[in-house]
């Protein structure tokens, strides 16, 4: 039993690495194209959001431009660079201890993906990075063309980054191809304006365009999860993973589609990550609050409580925990002169009632 064992995993070894060599940079580019051409069909077809023919137009004419000229200016650059750096460290870095093609395989594609997930992160959070990532999400219209929106500077970076990783693992040319292609698909694929056959389930492994579709909304809080590329693991162990359906995805302050402009935008330094997006803070709070009471059954006494709880949950996501204590400091002497208000020595004391705003959050 142990002898038919070990013959199926040097089987299965043996096939791997014979799939693995017949992938060519040709062969992957067609393998692509096919699954591109494939999602535009199903999206085109059966959409998650129905879009008009003006916008799908609008979105596909950017992100094509964008495509060829990155594929132009970089593209055809970068990977023949990330191969030689391949065919060269292959045996020099981490990975040349390892014997099992499996494991070698495994090993670095998860590298490649959570390097793919730090880079994202980053993005996000630092503003030169953000400046040229801000142009992926200035998408108003969510579809597979979107994975290809990207500045050619920024990747640069990641190409850049790509090749340090290659260097200090030894990842070889073959297993390089595979993760590329690999990864290449499952962007398309999260990206893609299409509903997916257990998507919620699948979440819980990679990915899916329902996790991906709110790391695209207008509102920070939201576009600020969801960073993975292919697997879901990374934002379920760092804490960055959200399910939720965004109102609507795009950048605030960024509309336009115009080829040049995209260009441009990459280049400014506006509407940074970093800075806090025009949200309805009161809207928000009321919403928590309302929720708050929902899980009490809505039983008179706690609306205070609750009002200030959530306006704490929901300072902790805009602003960052250090910031919440000295809002609520105010809130909380408010909340005490409340409290005495409705207790027996306060009744009859007030001059005027205490009124609260229509949308039930307190200024």
């Amino acid at each position: 039993m142990l002898n038919e064992l070990n013959s199926s995993i040097t089987l299965l070894e043996y096939y791997l690495t014979w799939l693995i060599n017949l992938s060519s940079a040709s062969l992957a580019s067609y393998i692509l194209i096919m699954f591109f051409m494939l999602l535009v069909v199903l999206e085109l077809n059966s959409p998650r959001e129905k879009l008009s023919i003006t916008q799908m137009q609008s979105s596909y004419q950017a992100n094509i431009k964008l495509f060829v000229f990155n594929n132009i200016v970089i593209w055809l650059l970068s990977i023949p660079s990330l191969l030689l750096l391949a065919s060269h460290y292959a045996d020099k870095g981490l990975l040349s201890t390892i014997s099992s093609p499996i494991e070698k395989a495994f090993i670095s594609f998860l590298a490649m993906d959570l390097l793919l997930y730090c880079l994202h992160k980053a993005s996000h959070r630092i503003d030169c990075l953000w400046m040229l990532h801000k142009v992926h999400h200035n998408d108003l219209y969510l579809n597979v063309t979107t994975a290809f929106r990207l500045h050619f500077l920024e990747i640069v970076l990641i190409t850049s980054m790509k090749a340090v990783l290659v260097m200090v693992l030894g990842i070889e040319k073959t297993y390089l191809l595979a993760n590329e292609l690999v990864i290449t698909f499952f962007i398309m694929l999260h990206h893609t304006n299409i509903l997916v056959f257990g998507e919620k389930l699948l979440g819980w492994v990679i990915i899916t365009p329902y996790l991906h579709r709110v790391h695209h909304s207008t509102l920070r809080h939201e576009h600020d999860r969801n960073y993975g590329a292919v697997l879901s693991l990374w934002d379920r162990l760092f804490g960055t993973l959200v399910e939720l359906k965004p109102k609507e995805v795009g950048v605030k302050g960024y509309v336009s589609q115009d080829f040049i402009d995209l260009i441009s935008c990459g280049l400014t330094i506006t509407d940074t990550a970093s800075s806090n997006q025009s949200v309805n803070l009161d809207q928000m709070i009321a919403e928590a609050a309302y929720y708050k009471a929902e899980k009490r059954g809505f039983h008179p006494g706690n609306e205070i409580q609750d009002w200030l709880e959530a306006k704490k949950d929901i300072f902790s996501v805009v602003y960052g925990k250090k910031q919440v204590i000295t809002k609520l400091v105010h809130d909380y002497s408010i909340f005490k002169f409340l409290s005495f208000l409705s207790s027996e020595k306060g009744k009859g004391r007030a001059a005027t009632p205490v009124n609260l705003p229509q949308n039930g959050c307190l200024q």
